[in-house]
Protein backbone atom coordinates (compact mmCIF):
# COMPACT_ATOMS: atom_id res chain seq x y z
CA UNK A 1 0.00 0.00 0.00
CA UNK A 2 1.29 3.46 -0.93
CA UNK A 3 1.19 5.30 2.41
CA UNK A 4 2.43 8.49 0.76
CA UNK A 5 -0.92 8.90 -0.97
CA UNK A 6 -2.74 8.26 2.30
CA UNK A 7 -0.85 11.13 4.00
CA UNK A 8 -1.03 13.48 0.98
CA UNK A 9 -2.87 16.46 2.53
CA UNK A 10 -3.20 18.33 -0.75
CA UNK A 11 -4.91 15.37 -2.42
CA UNK A 12 -7.43 14.96 0.39
CA UNK A 13 -8.05 18.70 0.36
CA UNK A 14 -8.90 18.53 -3.34
CA UNK A 15 -11.20 15.57 -2.76
CA UNK A 16 -12.94 17.46 0.07
CA UNK A 17 -13.37 20.53 -2.17
CA UNK A 18 -14.84 18.35 -4.95
CA UNK A 19 -17.29 16.66 -2.59
CA UNK A 20 -18.18 20.02 -1.01
CA UNK A 21 -18.90 21.59 -4.41
CA UNK A 22 -21.10 18.66 -5.38
CA UNK A 23 -23.04 18.82 -2.09
CA UNK A 24 -23.40 22.58 -2.51
CA UNK A 25 -25.03 22.09 -5.89
CA UNK A 26 -27.39 19.52 -4.36
CA UNK A 27 -28.45 22.20 -1.86
CA UNK A 28 -28.83 24.74 -4.69
CA UNK A 29 -31.00 22.21 -6.53
CA UNK A 30 -33.24 21.76 -3.50
CA UNK A 31 -33.59 25.53 -2.93
CA UNK A 32 -34.19 26.19 -6.62
CA UNK A 33 -36.97 23.60 -6.99
CA UNK A 34 -38.65 24.43 -3.66
CA UNK A 35 -38.63 28.23 -3.76
CA UNK A 36 -37.43 29.84 -7.00
CA UNK A 37 -39.09 27.48 -9.48
CA UNK A 38 -42.31 27.33 -7.46
CA UNK A 39 -42.43 31.15 -7.63
CA UNK A 40 -41.83 31.04 -11.38
CA UNK A 41 -44.69 28.56 -11.84
CA UNK A 42 -47.06 30.75 -9.80
CA UNK A 43 -46.13 33.79 -11.89
CA UNK A 44 -46.59 31.84 -15.12
CA UNK A 45 -50.19 31.06 -14.08
CA UNK A 46 -50.91 34.79 -14.47
CA UNK A 47 -49.63 34.87 -18.06
CA UNK A 48 -52.25 35.56 -20.77
CA UNK A 49 -51.56 32.16 -22.40
CA UNK A 50 -50.87 28.69 -21.02
CA UNK A 51 -47.84 28.19 -23.27
CA UNK A 52 -45.38 29.82 -20.83
CA UNK A 53 -46.56 27.55 -18.01
CA UNK A 54 -46.26 24.47 -20.27
CA UNK A 55 -42.63 25.41 -21.00
CA UNK A 56 -41.72 25.78 -17.33
CA UNK A 57 -43.53 22.55 -16.33
CA UNK A 58 -41.87 20.62 -19.18
CA UNK A 59 -38.36 21.69 -18.15
CA UNK A 60 -38.86 21.40 -14.37
CA UNK A 61 -37.30 17.95 -13.93
CA UNK A 62 -34.54 18.46 -16.55
CA UNK A 63 -33.47 21.70 -14.83
CA UNK A 64 -33.28 19.92 -11.47
CA UNK A 65 -30.99 17.29 -12.99
CA UNK A 66 -28.97 20.01 -14.71
CA UNK A 67 -27.81 21.17 -11.27
CA UNK A 68 -26.41 17.68 -10.65
CA UNK A 69 -24.63 17.60 -14.04
CA UNK A 70 -23.11 21.06 -13.50
CA UNK A 71 -22.12 20.09 -9.97
CA UNK A 72 -20.35 16.94 -11.23
CA UNK A 73 -18.55 18.89 -13.96
CA UNK A 74 -17.29 21.69 -11.66
CA UNK A 75 -16.43 19.28 -8.84
CA UNK A 76 -14.39 17.18 -11.26
CA UNK A 77 -12.11 20.17 -11.94
CA UNK A 78 -10.81 19.97 -8.37
CA UNK A 79 -10.75 16.18 -8.24
CA UNK A 80 -7.17 14.94 -8.15
CA UNK A 81 -7.88 12.04 -10.52
CA UNK A 82 -9.81 14.07 -13.12
CA UNK A 83 -9.90 12.42 -16.56
CA UNK A 84 -8.40 14.04 -19.62
CA UNK A 85 -10.25 17.25 -20.64
CA UNK A 86 -11.00 15.94 -24.13
CA UNK A 87 -11.73 12.37 -23.10
CA UNK A 88 -14.78 10.20 -22.58
CA UNK A 89 -15.83 12.05 -19.41
CA UNK A 90 -16.50 15.29 -21.27
CA UNK A 91 -18.45 13.38 -23.91
CA UNK A 92 -20.68 11.93 -21.17
CA UNK A 93 -21.22 15.41 -19.70
CA UNK A 94 -22.18 16.83 -23.12
CA UNK A 95 -24.41 13.85 -23.86
CA UNK A 96 -26.12 14.27 -20.48
CA UNK A 97 -26.92 17.93 -21.24
CA UNK A 98 -28.33 16.91 -24.64
CA UNK A 99 -30.49 14.24 -22.96
CA UNK A 100 -31.87 16.83 -20.51
CA UNK A 101 -32.71 19.25 -23.33
CA UNK A 102 -34.37 16.40 -25.24
CA UNK A 103 -36.32 15.44 -22.12
CA UNK A 104 -37.71 18.96 -21.77
CA UNK A 105 -38.55 19.29 -25.47
CA UNK A 106 -40.19 15.84 -25.41
CA UNK A 107 -42.38 16.93 -22.49
CA UNK A 108 -43.18 20.18 -24.28
CA UNK A 109 -44.17 18.28 -27.42
CA UNK A 110 -46.92 16.56 -25.44
CA UNK A 111 -48.42 20.03 -24.85
CA UNK A 112 -48.23 20.80 -28.56
CA UNK A 113 -51.67 19.18 -29.02
CA UNK A 114 -53.14 22.00 -26.91
CA UNK A 115 -51.14 24.53 -28.94
CA UNK A 116 -52.33 23.11 -32.28
CA UNK A 117 -55.94 23.05 -31.03
CA UNK A 118 -55.74 26.71 -30.04
CA UNK A 119 -54.19 27.68 -33.37
CA UNK A 120 -56.93 25.74 -35.16
CA UNK A 121 -59.70 27.50 -33.22
CA UNK A 122 -58.11 30.95 -33.41
CA UNK A 123 -57.44 30.96 -37.15
CA UNK A 124 -60.36 28.60 -38.01
CA UNK A 125 -58.09 26.16 -39.82
CA UNK A 126 -59.43 22.97 -41.40
CA UNK A 127 -57.40 20.56 -39.26
CA UNK A 128 -59.04 17.27 -38.32
CA UNK A 129 -59.01 16.31 -34.63
CA UNK A 130 -57.28 13.03 -35.54
CA UNK A 131 -54.35 14.87 -37.11
CA UNK A 132 -53.45 16.89 -34.00
CA UNK A 133 -52.31 13.91 -31.84
CA UNK A 134 -50.40 12.55 -34.85
CA UNK A 135 -48.57 15.88 -35.28
CA UNK A 136 -47.65 15.87 -31.59
CA UNK A 137 -46.29 12.32 -31.77
CA UNK A 138 -44.40 13.10 -34.99
CA UNK A 139 -42.67 16.05 -33.29
CA UNK A 140 -41.63 13.75 -30.43
CA UNK A 141 -40.12 11.22 -32.84
CA UNK A 142 -38.21 13.97 -34.67
CA UNK A 143 -36.86 15.37 -31.37
CA UNK A 144 -35.64 11.93 -30.24
CA UNK A 145 -34.09 11.16 -33.65
CA UNK A 146 -32.17 14.45 -33.74
CA UNK A 147 -31.02 13.93 -30.15
CA UNK A 148 -29.70 10.44 -30.89
CA UNK A 149 -27.82 11.79 -33.91
CA UNK A 150 -26.17 14.59 -31.91
CA UNK A 151 -25.21 12.24 -29.06
CA UNK A 152 -23.71 9.78 -31.57
CA UNK A 153 -21.60 12.59 -33.03
CA UNK A 154 -20.42 13.56 -29.52
CA UNK A 155 -18.95 10.07 -29.20
CA UNK A 156 -17.47 10.42 -32.73
CA UNK A 157 -19.72 7.75 -34.16
CA UNK A 158 -20.01 7.76 -37.97
CA UNK A 159 -23.69 8.58 -38.44
CA UNK A 160 -23.33 8.63 -42.23
CA UNK A 161 -22.05 5.05 -42.23
CA UNK A 162 -24.90 4.02 -39.95
CA UNK A 163 -27.47 5.51 -42.35
CA UNK A 164 -25.75 3.78 -45.28
CA UNK A 165 -25.92 0.51 -43.35
CA UNK A 166 -29.63 1.02 -42.85
CA UNK A 167 -29.95 1.38 -46.63
CA UNK A 168 -28.21 -1.94 -47.23
CA UNK A 169 -30.29 -3.72 -44.63
CA UNK A 170 -33.52 -1.93 -45.47
CA UNK A 171 -35.14 -4.92 -47.12
CA UNK A 172 -34.55 -7.15 -44.09
CA UNK A 173 -35.77 -4.46 -41.70
CA UNK A 174 -38.88 -3.79 -43.80
CA UNK A 175 -39.70 -7.50 -43.89
CA UNK A 176 -39.25 -7.84 -40.12
CA UNK A 177 -41.34 -4.73 -39.44
CA UNK A 178 -44.03 -5.33 -42.07
CA UNK A 179 -46.81 -5.35 -39.47
CA UNK A 180 -45.61 -2.10 -37.94
CA UNK A 181 -45.34 -0.49 -41.39
CA UNK A 182 -48.81 -1.78 -42.28
CA UNK A 183 -50.25 -0.24 -39.12
CA UNK A 184 -48.46 3.04 -39.88
CA UNK A 185 -49.96 3.20 -43.38
CA UNK A 186 -53.30 2.18 -41.92
CA UNK A 187 -53.06 5.19 -39.60
CA UNK A 188 -52.39 7.48 -42.57
CA UNK A 189 -55.41 6.02 -44.39
CA UNK A 190 -57.61 6.72 -41.36
CA UNK A 191 -56.33 10.32 -41.29
CA UNK A 192 -56.78 11.00 -45.01
CA UNK A 193 -60.10 9.24 -45.58
CA UNK A 194 -61.50 10.26 -42.16
CA UNK A 195 -63.96 7.37 -41.65
CA UNK A 196 -64.12 8.41 -37.99
CA UNK A 197 -62.53 10.75 -35.48
CA UNK A 198 -61.94 10.79 -31.73
CA UNK A 199 -65.25 10.63 -29.87
CA UNK A 200 -67.19 8.87 -32.66
CA UNK A 201 -69.30 5.78 -32.06
CA UNK A 202 -68.19 3.17 -34.61
CA UNK A 203 -68.99 -0.45 -35.35
CA UNK A 204 -66.69 -2.85 -37.23
CA UNK A 205 -66.47 -6.66 -37.45
CA UNK A 206 -63.77 -6.38 -34.74
CA UNK A 207 -65.21 -3.92 -32.24
CA UNK A 208 -68.04 -1.52 -31.43
CA UNK A 209 -67.73 1.50 -29.17
CA UNK A 210 -66.44 5.07 -28.85
CA UNK A 211 -63.04 6.04 -30.30
CA UNK A 212 -60.78 7.34 -27.50
CA UNK A 213 -57.32 7.60 -29.09
CA UNK A 214 -55.57 7.10 -32.42
CA UNK A 215 -51.81 6.46 -32.52
CA UNK A 216 -49.36 5.50 -35.27
CA UNK A 217 -49.86 1.82 -34.50
CA UNK A 218 -53.41 1.36 -33.26
CA UNK A 219 -56.78 2.84 -32.35
CA UNK A 220 -58.27 2.56 -28.86
CA UNK A 221 -62.03 2.00 -28.66
CA UNK A 222 -64.04 2.01 -25.44
CA UNK A 223 -66.82 -0.56 -25.68
CA UNK A 224 -70.26 -0.22 -24.10
CA UNK A 225 -69.06 -2.63 -21.39
CA UNK A 226 -66.56 0.16 -20.47
CA UNK A 227 -63.55 -1.88 -21.61
CA UNK A 228 -60.75 -0.55 -23.83
CA UNK A 229 -60.08 -2.52 -27.03
CA UNK A 230 -56.86 -1.73 -28.95
CA UNK A 231 -57.25 -2.48 -32.66
CA UNK A 232 -54.27 -2.30 -35.07
CA UNK A 233 -54.75 0.43 -37.69
CA UNK A 234 -54.03 -2.03 -40.48
CA UNK A 235 -57.01 -4.13 -39.34
CA UNK A 236 -59.36 -1.15 -39.17
CA UNK A 237 -58.24 0.19 -42.55
CA UNK A 238 -59.22 -3.11 -44.21
CA UNK A 239 -62.60 -3.53 -42.50
CA UNK A 240 -66.02 -2.07 -43.18
CA UNK A 241 -66.65 0.72 -40.67
CA UNK A 242 -70.10 1.94 -39.65
CA UNK A 243 -69.92 5.39 -38.07
CA UNK A 244 -73.12 5.79 -36.05
CA UNK A 245 -72.08 9.29 -34.93
CA UNK A 246 -72.59 10.53 -38.48
CA UNK A 247 -76.33 9.83 -38.21
CA UNK A 248 -78.43 12.96 -38.64
CA UNK A 249 -81.34 11.14 -37.00
CA UNK A 250 -81.91 7.79 -35.31
CA UNK A 251 -84.34 5.11 -36.44
CA UNK A 252 -87.23 3.63 -34.47
CA UNK A 253 -89.06 0.65 -35.95
CA UNK A 254 -91.46 -1.77 -34.22
CA UNK A 255 -94.85 -3.54 -34.51
CA UNK A 256 -97.97 -3.55 -32.33
CA UNK A 257 -100.45 -6.46 -32.52
CA UNK A 258 -104.05 -5.81 -31.52
CA UNK A 259 -106.83 -8.33 -31.04
CA UNK A 260 -108.99 -9.63 -33.94
CA UNK A 261 -112.01 -8.64 -31.86
CA UNK A 262 -111.27 -4.99 -32.73
CA UNK A 263 -113.84 -3.63 -35.25
CA UNK A 264 -112.60 -2.07 -38.47
CA UNK A 265 -113.71 1.43 -37.47
CA UNK A 266 -111.77 1.29 -34.22
CA UNK A 267 -108.73 -0.17 -35.96
CA UNK A 268 -108.76 2.69 -38.46
CA UNK A 269 -109.22 5.28 -35.68
CA UNK A 270 -106.39 3.83 -33.60
CA UNK A 271 -103.99 3.83 -36.55
CA UNK A 272 -104.83 7.49 -37.37
CA UNK A 273 -104.43 8.58 -33.73
CA UNK A 274 -101.06 6.83 -33.49
CA UNK A 275 -99.91 8.54 -36.68
CA UNK A 276 -100.99 11.96 -35.39
CA UNK A 277 -99.22 11.33 -32.08
CA UNK A 278 -95.91 10.43 -33.75
CA UNK A 279 -96.11 13.33 -36.21
CA UNK A 280 -96.99 15.78 -33.47
CA UNK A 281 -94.08 14.91 -31.20
CA UNK A 282 -91.56 17.76 -31.14
CA UNK A 283 -88.53 15.45 -30.96
CA UNK A 284 -89.50 13.20 -33.85
CA UNK A 285 -87.93 14.02 -37.21
CA UNK A 286 -90.68 15.04 -39.66
CA UNK A 287 -89.30 12.97 -42.53
CA UNK A 288 -90.16 9.32 -43.14
CA UNK A 289 -92.96 8.81 -40.60
CA UNK A 290 -94.96 5.65 -41.32
CA UNK A 291 -97.82 4.29 -39.19
CA UNK A 292 -99.80 1.65 -41.10
CA UNK A 293 -102.02 -1.40 -40.62
CA UNK A 294 -99.54 -3.83 -42.10
CA UNK A 295 -100.36 -7.54 -41.68
CA UNK A 296 -102.80 -10.21 -40.57
CA UNK A 297 -100.82 -12.23 -38.07
CA UNK A 298 -101.75 -15.46 -36.31
CA UNK A 299 -102.87 -13.68 -33.15
CA UNK A 300 -104.18 -10.37 -34.43
CA UNK A 301 -103.85 -7.29 -36.61
CA UNK A 302 -100.29 -5.91 -36.86
CA UNK A 303 -99.66 -2.15 -36.95
CA UNK A 304 -96.23 -1.09 -38.22
CA UNK A 305 -94.52 2.08 -36.88
CA UNK A 306 -91.43 3.59 -38.48
CA UNK A 307 -89.90 7.00 -37.67
CA UNK A 308 -86.71 8.77 -36.55
CA UNK A 309 -85.80 10.73 -33.44
CA UNK A 310 -83.97 14.02 -33.95
CA UNK A 311 -81.40 13.17 -31.29
CA UNK A 312 -78.87 10.46 -32.05
CA UNK A 313 -77.68 10.22 -28.43
CA UNK A 314 -78.73 6.86 -27.07
CA UNK A 315 -80.21 8.13 -23.78
CA UNK A 316 -82.25 10.86 -25.51
CA UNK A 317 -83.35 8.43 -28.21
CA UNK A 318 -84.67 6.00 -25.57
CA UNK A 319 -86.44 8.78 -23.68
CA UNK A 320 -88.35 9.92 -26.78
CA UNK A 321 -89.22 6.34 -27.66
CA UNK A 322 -90.51 5.75 -24.12
CA UNK A 323 -92.72 8.87 -24.22
CA UNK A 324 -94.29 7.72 -27.49
CA UNK A 325 -94.82 4.18 -26.17
CA UNK A 326 -96.67 5.48 -23.13
CA UNK A 327 -98.83 7.68 -25.36
CA UNK A 328 -99.64 4.72 -27.63
CA UNK A 329 -100.82 2.76 -24.57
CA UNK A 330 -103.11 5.67 -23.64
CA UNK A 331 -104.61 5.64 -27.15
CA UNK A 332 -105.36 1.91 -26.96
CA UNK A 333 -106.88 2.24 -23.49
CA UNK A 334 -109.07 5.22 -24.50
CA UNK A 335 -110.46 3.25 -27.44
CA UNK A 336 -110.85 0.06 -25.36
CA UNK A 337 -108.60 -1.88 -27.73
CA UNK A 338 -106.57 -4.76 -26.30
CA UNK A 339 -103.15 -6.05 -27.30
CA UNK A 340 -103.26 -9.43 -29.04
CA UNK A 341 -102.07 -12.27 -26.82
CA UNK A 342 -100.77 -15.65 -28.03
CA UNK A 343 -103.60 -18.22 -28.04
CA UNK A 344 -104.41 -21.71 -29.34
CA UNK A 345 -107.65 -23.57 -30.08
CA UNK A 346 -108.03 -27.00 -28.52
CA UNK A 347 -110.66 -29.72 -28.90
CA UNK A 348 -111.72 -30.81 -25.41
CA UNK A 349 -114.24 -33.73 -26.07
CA UNK A 350 -114.52 -36.94 -28.13
CA UNK A 351 -116.09 -36.98 -31.65
CA UNK A 352 -119.88 -37.52 -32.01
CA UNK A 353 -120.08 -41.22 -33.01
CA UNK A 354 -123.56 -41.02 -34.58
CA UNK A 355 -122.89 -38.01 -36.79
CA UNK A 356 -119.15 -38.53 -37.10
CA UNK A 357 -118.47 -34.85 -36.58
CA UNK A 358 -116.09 -32.97 -34.25
CA UNK A 359 -117.36 -30.77 -31.43
CA UNK A 360 -116.95 -26.98 -31.47
CA UNK A 361 -113.42 -25.90 -30.58
CA UNK A 362 -112.65 -24.11 -27.32
CA UNK A 363 -110.23 -21.19 -27.30
CA UNK A 364 -107.58 -20.99 -24.58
Amino acid sequence: MNWALFYDVEMWTQIGISVGIFLLFLVFRKLFSKYIYSLILRLSNKAPTDMLRHIFVSFEKPLQWLFIIIGIEIASRYFPFRPAPDGLFNSFISASVIVLITWGLYNLASASSIFFSKVKNRFKLEIDDILIPFMSKAIRIIIVAISITIIAQEFEYDVTGFIAGLGLGGVAIAFAAKDAIGNLFGGFIIITEKPFTIGDWIMTPSVEGTVEDITFRSTKVRTFADAIVTVPNNTLANESITNWSKMGKRQVSFNIKISYETPKAKLLKVVRQMEEEVKGHSEVHPDSILVRFDKYQENGYEIFLYFFTKSTAWAEHLRVKEEINFRLIEILESEDVSIALPSRKLYASEPDEEKGSLPAPQES
